[in-house]
């Protein structure tokens, strides 16, 4: 027994192409890691984001982008299992820890103040 489908889903089938595979990103991003300006402003917007998880993942590819994990592990003086546990989803480092590594790949934590948002024009005119 033959089914119907309407036009509508007919013509819909066939007008969408299929998708164009995705490529690797983590390469570029590992390479554009290496300048120290871009893996700061990469780690202020994974900690903009709020998701510790996105921070360490951030922070994993900014160590790879700096000699790979192992060597980030050695120059700031923890061991390499400690290390990957730290830079994990479900890592949790201590302050000190994580000021370590950041200070293996050149970077340093910082303090600055929020920017406030500037009022609308309209709302800065006198009313009539």
């Amino acid at each position: 027994m033959r089914r119907h489908t309407s036009t509508t889903t007919r013509t819909a089938q066939r007008r969408s192409p299929a998708a164009a595979p995705s490529l690797p990103y983590e390469d570029w991003l590992v390479e554009s890691l290496k300048d120290p300006k871009e893996a700061a402003a990469y780690l202020e917007a994974a900690i903009a984001d709020g998701d510790q998880a996105v921070l360490m993942l951030a922070l994993r590819h900014v160590a790879q982008a700096r000699g790979g994990i192992a060597k980030i592990a050695r120059k700031a003086r923890l061991t390499r299992e400690a290390t990957y546990k730290m830079l994990s989803k479900a890592g949790n480092p201590e302050l000190r820890s994580l000021t370590a590594v950041l200070a293996a790949t050149g970077l340093r934590l910082a303090v600055k103040p929020v920017e406030k948002r500037r009022r609308k024009a309209t709302a800065l005119k006198p009313a009539a």
